[in-house]
């Protein structure tokens, strides 16, 4: 066991996938000998080769129709976005292309492609390099997106999206890349991927988060116990397809709910949550389902950001305003 930061977490997930199984490949922009700009990939050209470790042109639509060539020849692919804003070049690749081709082809073919994307703000980063664009892959059938909030999810996730035979959306929370370690045991068996999981019990208020918000959820779970209130925090872990099952549970007994995500609030992910938590629990809720999250505006200058971004404190007020309705 050996307690690890995200960043390298998810390193020593690509180097075991790589050993496992010679088809696994990466390709990005600067992956090979800089290691990537978060150095995720630190190492694995010298180790692997530059055959399994490719350095691309900085060409995302390239990038991702040469994946998608390559996963048609028998090799699962692991594509770098080198940031959450730069993958909007190669989006028709991934949703006009990516994922259709296995309905286009009658089911004949498996895409096993990850597309790997730092995003989320919190790095005082400039225009760009802060986007959450979780919403719009999630809404695209024949893709199945994921994020993991630790150190033990990012290095078992990301092994089991690559050995996924669908399209995975790998979505890495940026700022929490170096922010935490965890200690990490390969000899255990990991959780399944598309499922969410309570991270810590509570009885008056269901906060559901994920990837960068989750931590921010269990600080305000933390400082609502000082006074003497119980919050519960449910990362969802995978956005599609959504697991809502402990969710649902556990807004049945706590009677509220508080989504929070980093993403625009206008028909994002907490959209989706909110309406299917209301479907379900109709009959249990003791007030509206709320959301905490990033505004409806272009992501702000990085001095700003903190403004704009959910904090314990908003977290905390949504939680009061849910108990006091």
């Amino acid at each position: 066991m050996s307690a690890l930061t995200l960043a390298k977490a998810l390193n020593a997930g690509l180097r075991r996938a790589m050993e496992g199984d010679d088809k696994v490949v990466l390709l990005g922009e600067d992956i090979g000998r800089l290691g990537g700009v978060f150095r995720i990939t630190e190492g694995l050209q010298k180790d692997f080769g530059e055959n399994r470790v490719l350095d691309t042109p900085l060409a995302e639509a390239g990038i991702v129709g040469t994946a998608i060539g390559l996963a048609l020849r028998g090799y699962r692919p692991v594509v770098e976005i080198q940031f959450d804003g730069f993958v909007y070049p190669a989006y028709d690749q991934i949703v006009c292309q990516l994922a259709k081709l296995h309905t286009r082809m009658g089911g004949r073919r498996t895409l096993p492609v990850v597309i790997r994307i730092p995003y989320g703000g919190g790095i005082g980063a400039v225009e760009h390099h802060s986007e959450s664009p979780e919403a719009q892959f999630a809404h695209t059938p024949g893709l199945k997106v994921v994020t993991c909030s630790n150190p033990v999810d990012g290095y078992w996730m990301l092994q089991q999206a690559i050995a996924h035979d669908d399209p995975v959306i790998f979505l890495e929370p940026k700022r929490l890349y170096h922010s935490m370690k965890a200690e990490i045991d390969p000899a255990l068996s990991p959780a399944p991927l598309f499922q969410s999981r309570v991270v810590r019990p509570g009885a008056d208020v269901t906060l559901v988060g994920y990837g960068p918000t989750v931590q921010t959820c269990l600080a305000a779970a933390e400082h609502a116990a000082e006074e003497g209130r119980s919050l519960e925090v449910i990362d969802l872990r995978t956005l599609s397809p959504l697991d809502l099952g402990p969710v649902v549970e556990s807004v049945r007994r706590t009677g509220r709910a508080v989504v929070v995500h980093e993403a625009h609030r206008s028909f994002g992910v907490g959209a989706e949550v909110a309406a299917a938590v209301t479907e379900h629990c109709f009959h249990s809720l003791e007030a509206p389902v709320l959301r905490v999250c990033g505004y409806d505006t272009p992501y702000p200058p990085s001095r700003v950001e903190h403004e704009w971004l959910p904090t314990v404190d908003r977290v905390l007020d949504a939680s009061d305003r849910a108990v006091d309705f």
